[in-house]
């Protein structure tokens, strides 16, 4: 039955019949504060809706606070991770959210945050492990936004880099992984040939 959930939610958020999808991220508010495009929110989830994008992805406190009710209808992501630009460890992505509370807001997916190379990595990790089990449980589609970001780390473009973070995001369990562009389309087919699950970049 949850195999059944999955599919019926992704297929509000993607095109039945090319599989492609247009996600647009609306997160940064946490990460940046209200910067140019995401002060009115109502106007501009109402712009990207007219544009045609499938779905907009929101921490929970803007759905709250007006996602929808007015214009044209456009699917939900809900982003389950958050850290900001003035705490001690940006790269330190920690769960705000979770499916349960995601569920009851009516998205049609989650997506979570990890930053593989990370001083924190392992805890992060761990995260996406139990998110998973529940997105499992409850037949949610889960994105796992995958970056190469830390101390090893010289350039986060690197297809060598960004093939192994896409991966390590199938390998966990994501339903589409969200990952750097590498900059090429040759070099980020690498990427997809080694992500057996939806694979997209930022």
């Amino acid at each position: 039955m949850t195999e059944i959930g999955k599919r019926i939610r992704l297929e509000r958020i993607m095109n039945r019949d090319t599989k492609r999808m247009v996600v647009i991220p609306m997160d940064h508010g946490i990460t940046m504060g209200p910067v140019q495009g995401l002060r009115d929110m109502r106007e501009t989830i109402n712009r990207v809706a007219e544009g045609g994008a499938n779905a907009v992805l929101l921490h929970k406190g803007i759905i709250r606070a007006g996602y929808r009710g007015y214009g044209r209808d456009i699917g939900l992501v809900m982003h389950l991770s958050a850290s900001t630009g003035l705490g001690p460890d940006p790269d330190n992505k920690v769960l705000v959210a979770n499916v349960e509370e995601a569920i009851k807001f009516g998205a049609d997916a989650v997506s979570i945050h990890i930053n593989v190379g990370s001083d924190t990595e392992p805890q992060q990790l761990k995260t996406m492990g139990s998110v998973t089990r529940a997105c499992e449980e409850w037949g949610m589609p889960l994105i796992a936004m995958m970056y190469p970001r830390g101390k090893k780390i010289k350039n986060q473009f690197d297809v060598e880099f960004v093939k192994q973070a896409a991966r390590i995001g199938a390998e966990l369990g994501a339903d589409i992984v969200k990952t750097n562009y590498t900059g090429s389309p040759e070099t980020f087919r690498e990427v997809v040939e080694g992500c057996p699950v939806h694979c997209r970049w930022a």
